[in-house]
């Protein structure tokens, strides 16, 4: 089953985004065998730096290295997946500057609401940055419950324990992109919070 069948955005009303790099997952993955759900921020500039691009794409360079850190036995995106991890993106257009505004994020997150759907055996969440964390809040008040991560600074709010869809959340730092590289304290905290995800129990 492809993401990209059942989730699709129609109308591309967000003013803050660039619709010429909409993309939601293309790859075919089986929903029952998901049990973590990674989401990182926006569609990347260039669709061959996408998760499931392939050629080593940067946002699988980064992300496998990522699980690398937190003592994953990964090569590649391919190697996430069959651990039971599916990776998509909060916003599924690119960015046209730094930050997303609250109103693409909100809109954005009706989408990733019925991607979320598919994968009904998830445990896990982790949420990679702070608009995936947004994205997941909007999901969960809309369905009429409180805030699945409380406001405040991902460096004092992460490593605590957190609900959503009766799985565990784990609020982190974005692993997509060349600051990746850079950051390295972040990277030291991104191998945690992934590596207390893949220890959830199914």
């Amino acid at each position: 089953m492809r993401p990209c069948d059942q989730v699709a955005c129609h109308r591309f009303p967000c003013a803050d985004v660039r619709t010429e790099c909409y993309l939601v997952p293309d790859a075919d993955v089986q929903p029952e065998d998901i049990w973590i759900v990674l989401i990182s921020e926006a569609a990347p500039p260039d669709a061959a730096d996408g998760y499931y691009a392939g050629g080593d794409s940067l946002f699988e360079q980064t992300t496998v290295q990522a699980f690398k850190d937190a003592g994953a036995d990964v090569e590649s995106i391919g190697d996430v997946l069959h651990l039971g991890v599916y990776l998509t993106t909060a916003v599924k257009c690119g960015k046209t500057g730094y930050g997303i505004s609250t109103a693409t994020v909100k809109e954005c997150s009706l989408l990733l609401e019925r991607e979320l759907s598919i994968f009904s055996n998830a445990r896990a969440y982790l949420l990679m940055g702070d608009v995936a964390i947004r994205s997941i809040n909007y999901i969960s008040t809309r369905a009429g419950g409180a805030r699945a991560i409380p406001p405040g600074s991902t460096y004092r709010i992460r490593g605590a324990e957190y609900r959503f869809r009766g799985g565990r959340a784990f609020p982190s730092y974005l692993q997509a992109g060349p600051s990746f590289f850079i950051e390295k304290t972040k990277r030291a905290m991104i191998a945690q919070d992934i590596a207390a995800a893949l220890a959830v129990e199914r």
